[in-house]
């Protein structure tokens, strides 16, 4: 195809899909400079291989395959390589996160024993506040928690496909998710579950 054809082809590709690519991404990775990066990347490797394309699918399934690979990459290296903001400072050794939560011999600490969350306000998930909450909890956790947390519950992926994806033991994702869902519960209660 000439390249003034391709031009006028990932335009339109553009035009059509970013918005919904935006989107997905956006919820996959609770970032929005992750999603508009990521889909920026996306259309960058579909103009790079638009020769590859034949049209047997349509061009919004091949751009959420590669999208989704893109995504699947940024996990992978955000569990290799994790980076530390400032909101993770108290969480980011595994001595620090043991010592906030359980005393010398491994008992919860009475101040951090999990509290009765008493807030009957139906199924939290349909509020918008809550979730704003919880996104921001998420957004604490350690990016490479974070992925491990995406995957499982938001992604729904069974322990043993993480573990591929991510090239860990099992043992390392449970102690992860064990983790991260510690911390969750700390951010939940002081942010939201206030007595």
């Amino acid at each position: 195809m000439p390249k003034s054809d391709t031009a006028i082809v990932m335009q339109s590709w553009v035009e059509a899909f970013s918005d919904k690519m935006y989107l997905w991404t956006l919820y996959k990775t609770n970032s929005k400079e992750t999603a508009e990066d990521l889909v920026q990347d996306t259309f960058l490797a579909a103009f790079q291989a638009i020769e590859k394309f034949e049209g047997k699918s349509e061009p919004k399934t091949w751009l959420f395959s590669i999208l989704n690979n893109k995504i699947a990459e940024h996990f992978r290296k955000a569990y290799r390589n994790p980076t530390i903001n400032e909101s993770d400072r108290n969480v980011d050794t595994e001595v620090s996160l043991f010592d906030t939560f359980f005393d010398s011999d491994g008992n919860w600490k009475k101040e951090q024993r999990p509290k009765e969350w008493h807030r009957d306000e139906g199924n939290l998930l349909d509020n918008a506040e809550f979730i704003n909450v919880l996104q921001g909890c998420l957004r604490k956790l350690p990016n490479n928690w974070f992925a491990a947390v995406q995957l499982k519950y938001i992604e729904k992926k069974r322990g043993e496909l993480i573990c591929q994806e991510l090239e860990i033991s099992p043992t390392n994702f449970w102690q992860i998710l064990h983790r991260a869902k510690l911390q969750l519960r700390k951010c939940l209660e002081v942010h939201w579950f206030k007595n």
